[in-house]
């Protein structure tokens, strides 16, 4: 049956740290690039593999359970840079989304979260949220939140 859906398009983008697949959502200017880009750099700066799946539009489609998305073909390997427009960079043609990072406004953030999980595409995604705009604290929730060092 998975076969038979036509991917969902949604706005969003998405990385993959090691084997860990994030999707990262929230309204325009909320900080997905920037915190995405910041994740890539922390992460290869320690010796881990991480890459841009897509960047502000994302394929969404369920396989086996599970959701994977992919960025469409015009914007394959490329990252909008605030005033400077779309640049290129390394990337990954798919992922398996094993986190889903929302970023909302700070009010909106309880300040300790039960596991969450959303449904995407009919697939279930552990979901965190995080304030918008605050790439320093959400870099720290989802380096714990995943494991990853310091987090261990």
């Amino acid at each position: 049956m998975d076969c038979a859906v036509r991917p969902e398009n949604i706005h969003a983008t998405a990385l993959l740290i090691g084997d860990h697949g994030i999707l990262i959502t929230g309204s325009p200017g909320s900080g997905k690039t920037t915190l995405a880009l910041t994740l890539i750099d922390h992460c290869l700066q320690r010796g881990l593999f991480s890459r841009l799946v897509g960047d502000d539009q994302l394929f969404v489609e369920a396989h086996a359970g599970r959701l994977v998305c992919r960025a469409p073909a015009t914007i394959k390997g490329l990252a909008e840079v605030p005033r400077l427009g779309p640049r290129p960079l390394p990337f990954e043609p798919a992922c398996v989304v094993d986190l889903h990072v929302r970023l909302l406004p700070a009010v909106e953030i309880a300040r300790f979260q039960e596991d969450a999980s959303d449904e995407i595409a009919g697939c279930a995604v552990a979901r965190i949220d995080l304030a918008e705009r605050n790439v320093a604290a959400a870099l720290a929730a989802v380096m714990a939140r995943l494991s990853i060092a310091p987090f261990l």
